[in-house]
């Protein structure tokens, strides 16, 4: 079976164009299910019946709906490809129906948490104006944090307040960037070593990594005493809300995320109560 996952995880990176990170998502998912099948199974023994049990082992693990809903996209996805190719008759999968999936509005931080937050690296040592300018750049662009640990100096362009991430799929995109994360930035580089393209280093000098990132949010939640257990994504989560708050539409907020589809970002019209409050004040009769 080796072959063809490979053959699958080759043609995903390569005509599709899927990061590494999705594509170790998808070997992984696809390993599970065959582990789970035993090593007797072929292409020709796979079927409905034998997904159906591989579901409701993962149902019994304990597994959420949004993640037996991620494996089932990416065994209809091999076997789809399969199917193609010839290897495949049918697709075994296509009749399966996907669990129901909760809505789950995403976490963010309220414009005071944020600017605390971002506030609390201390700026008088070369790591804390590091740490300053990811914050800021992280909730002043809505970058994910795959895309900032990606930046090369080349890629800010600080006369016109933009930069230029690689997103998923890698894709490239514009990112604006508000006055203090331009600031943030160049006095980070006005104290750093010049020779080095990378635009966030190491101690090592070397380019940051994600769990870096997580590494460096998490320090500064409990230094600014923000009550939220937070991942980095909460920076772009709270960058999508705060816009649509103060009145960004819809359309522009998909643009600077960098989302394919406008569905993806209706995530981020939830309101807070305040403004719910502050709406029907302005605009009922009788409020």
């Amino acid at each position: 079976m080796n072959r063809y996952i490979d053959k699958f995880l080759s043609y995903m990176e390569i005509e599709k164009n899927y990061s590494a990170h999705t594509i170790l998502n998808y070997k992984s998912d696809i390993e599970e299910f065959f582990h789970f099948a035993g090593s007797s199974v072929t292409l020709q023994t796979i079927d409905y019946l034998l997904l159906r049990r591989f579901l409701a082992e993962l149902r019994n693990k304990n597994h959420r709906p949004r993640t037996v809903s991620r494996k089932l996209s990416s065994l209809r996805s091999f076997f789809k490809f399969l199917q193609r190719e010839g290897h495949m008759k049918e697709n075994p999968s296509k009749l399966l129906m996907s669990p129901k999936i909760d809505r789950i509005l995403p976490k963010f931080l309220s414009e005071d948490e944020m600017q605390r937050f971002i506030e609390s690296p201390d700026i008088s040592t070369l790591m804390g104006k590091r740490d300053r300018a990811i914050l800021e750049t992280l909730y002043s662009s809505g970058a994910r944090v795959s895309e900032l640990v990606g930046l090369n100096v080349e890629n800010v362009d600080l006369f016109n307040h933009m930069a230029k991430v690689s997103g998923k799929g890698k894709k490239e995109r514009l990112v604006a960037l508000g006055a203090p994360a331009m600031n943030a930035i160049r006095d980070y580089l006005d104290h750093r070593a010049s020779n080095l393209s990378a635009l966030f280093l190491n101690k090592s000098k070397t380019r940051l990594t994600d769990r870096s990132i997580r590494n460096i949010v998490n320090k500064y939640i409990l230094k600014a005493s923000v009550n939220a257990k937070i991942s980095p994504h909460v920076l772009r989560h709270s960058f999508a809300t705060h816009m649509l708050n103060r009145g960004a539409d819809l359309r522009s907020v998909q643009e600077l995320l960098g989302h394919v589809n406008l569905s993806t970002t209706q995530i981020y019209t939830h309101v807070t109560t305040d403004r719910l409050k502050k709406v029907y004040d302005q605009a009922h009769p009788r409020a």
